[in-house]
């Protein structure tokens, strides 16, 4: 299991956990386990992304590049839907 901003993020949003996974269209236990550090699916990365209100490109404040930022050496250039 790898840390994420997530919960961070949803907090600082003052959005519910619910609220989050009726937004990205994923199952609250999605969430919940995202926060606690398990993996998912790209393509559930991107609802939550979207869900937020950022872009994929919004490196600085998505999830996608917050898991990335935290493997040590691994760079990536910015992935556009």
């Amino acid at each position: 299991m790898s840390k994420n901003s997530l919960k961070k993020i949803r907090e600082s949003l003052m959005v519910s956990t619910s609220e989050l996974s009726k937004k990205a269209n994923v199952f609250p236990m999605t969430i919940t386990g995202i926060e606690k550090g398990f993996t998912c699916r790209f393509e559930t990365k991107k609802k939550i992304i979207k869900a937020l209100g950022y872009k994929l490109s919004d490196r600085e404040n998505n999830l996608y590049w917050a898991e990335i930022r935290n493997r040590k050496g691994v760079r990536h250039k910015a992935i556009t839907p």
